[in-house]
This record gives structure tokens, sequence and C-alpha cells, in this order.
């Protein structure tokens, strides 16, 4: 067994990490990995290099429920600058269309966002990891091609102008998994006039998780720098990333059961719909879901 093998040890719970720009995701989930010494880890959507903020990593059983995370909602702040169109939609790609901006009433602007408030279709970009006949459409785009993509739908939830300042428009996006923030800048300056591309992104929230609860990379090797097992303390119990499902108490022999990949009848328990399993009143078991007939079934379980 090798050394970095040997020193990795189980741990459990959801790091909110707060990404900082200049770094990919997948580096942000190696430095937490090697920080904790994790057996495994995951991250729960990606964000750009030039983007901050939330990025849930998943440490040990917790990756068992990413793919919830995955499908969660997405929060985000987005600062947008107007009459400059590039490449790739951000501040990195090449400036390829100017246009002046012309002073924007708020009544036009209110008008403009509201258009794109609800069920929506977007235009995957070109510069995304969206495969056309095997290969991502960025890998496509390095090569200087650009291919006809089926638009997307998603929705979006809100959107709040937080300031317009000359040519910088910053606002804060709910929206759906899947939605391309950056397309979304892009449309809604087309559709005042003058184009647009993002200047900065920062995710504020992934499904319940808010930015309050975030821990940066500095107070993580911080952290580990006094003690190791203190790191552990940052870490959120598996279920809080579907606290909102109701939960199912299980007797010890009915967990039984439920552990060998059974459904069971469970008195009183909701009619539809997941839930979060639990043997006696506090040991997480997973999470499960109400067949049509009323048992309660595995879905997901965990091994603590």
């Amino acid at each position: 067994m090798s050394q970095r093998r040997a020193m990795a040890r189980e741990v459990h719970g959801i790091l909110l990490l707060d990404k900082p720009a200049g770094i990919t995701s997948n580096t942000a989930l190696q430095i937490v990995k090697r920080l904790y010494r994790a057996r495994k880890a995951g991250h729960t959507g990606s964000l750009d290099p030039l983007a901050t903020g939330m990025l849930p990593v998943c440490l040990g059983e917790a990756t068992k429920i990413s793919g919830f995370l995955l499908d969660a909602d997405k929060y985000y702040r987005v600062l947008v600058k107007l009459g400059v169109k590039t490449a790739t939609g951000d501040a990195e790609g090449e400036i390829i269309a100017t246009r002046p901006v012309k002073k924007i009433a708020d009544n036009e602007l209110n008008n403009v966002l509201a258009e794109f408030v609800g069920h929506i279709e977007q235009i995957p970009p070109m510069h995304s990891a969206v495969k056309q006949d095997g290969q991502p459409l960025y890998k496509l785009a390095h090569k200087g091609m650009v291919v006809e993509r089926k638009p997307r739908p998603v929705i979006i939830r809100n959107l709040k102008v937080l300031r317009l300042q000359d040519d910088l428009l910053e606002i804060d996006v709910h929206c759906s998994k899947g939605t391309y923030i950056r397309t979304l800048a892009e449309d809604i300056g087309e559709k005042l006039g003058c184009g647009g591309h993002i200047t900065a992104l920062r995710r504020l929230g992934v499904g319940l998780f808010d930015a309050s609860k975030m821990i940066t990379l500095d107070l993580l090797q911080e952290t580990v720098n006094k003690r190791l097992e203190d790191i552990d303390a940052l870490l959120l119990p598996i279920q809080s990333a579907v606290a909102q499902w109701p939960d199912v108490k299980l007797s010890q022999d009915i967990a039984y059961f439920i552990k060998k990949g059974q459904a069971v009848v469970v008195p009183h328990a909701p009619s539809q719909g997941y839930v979060k399993l639990y043997s006696g009143e506090t040991d997480f078991m997973g999470i499960g879901h109400i067949l049509d007939d009323g048992r309660v079934a595995p879905r997901r379980l965990v091994n603590l």
C-alpha cells in the first residue's frame, strides 16, 4: 500500500468551500481532499476558474448524495459589463464586438429582466462542457469551430437588480440547475441593445445552503496547521443537504430490512416523495422514497 493511501482516512460530511478565483473546481477539490487526508471526495457542480463562491465538497459517504445537490437550485451574484461582447461570454475571452451603452431607464431594465424570468430556453455556449458527438464543446471552440447547438430548458426563478452604474450591471440570480449564467448575461445585454459579458461571478447558494456557512481555503489551511481533527468540525452533516425532506424514524427491526434493500411499511410515513431515513431517533441511514403502494423504499443508503 502506498504511503499516500495509508495516510488517507475515513471522513464524512459536506464542506461548503468558498472557491477563490483563478483555480478550477477540480484543483480546489484536490486541495480540500489533501487537507482532510480524505479517502474519497467529490464536488457538486463546477465553477469556472473566473468564478468564486460556493462549491459544496462531499467527503466520504456524503458523495452518495451529491446528485441531489447537483439537481438543486443555485444562487449567483453577477457583474455584467455592458457594451462589450467577448468570445467566451466572460472577461477571459477575446473582445469580438463593442457597442455604445445608452442610458437605460429603470422601467426598461425591469421589463427586459422580466422577459427572462420563468421557463426559458438557452443555447449552450461553445465554451462549455456539453458534448456534441462525444466531444466537449470547449474543445471544438479551442480549435476555432462553431457548431449548431440545441436549446436547453432552464428556469430563472428570480432576477434582482442590485445596481446599474454607467456600463456595469450587477444582478442576483436564482435559477435551476443547468443554467448558463454567461449566456443569460449575454442575452440580457442583447435585449438592452448593447451586448455584454460577465466580469465577476460569485455563487452564493446551492439548494438550502447559503453563503453564511462557506469556508475559505485559507481558514481550512490555518485550522489544519493547528490540529488536523479541528477541520472535521467545519463539516456539515450529510443530511443537511436534504433537510427539506421529512424524517422517517425506523425501529431496529425495520431498519434491518431497509439495509437489505427491501421496501417496508412504516406507520404514519409521508404519502409521496423523498424522505430522510433514521435508525432510531438520531442515526442517519440515507435517503428513501415512497412507493405508489405507500411503502418506504431505500434510495441511497450511507454507511457511517
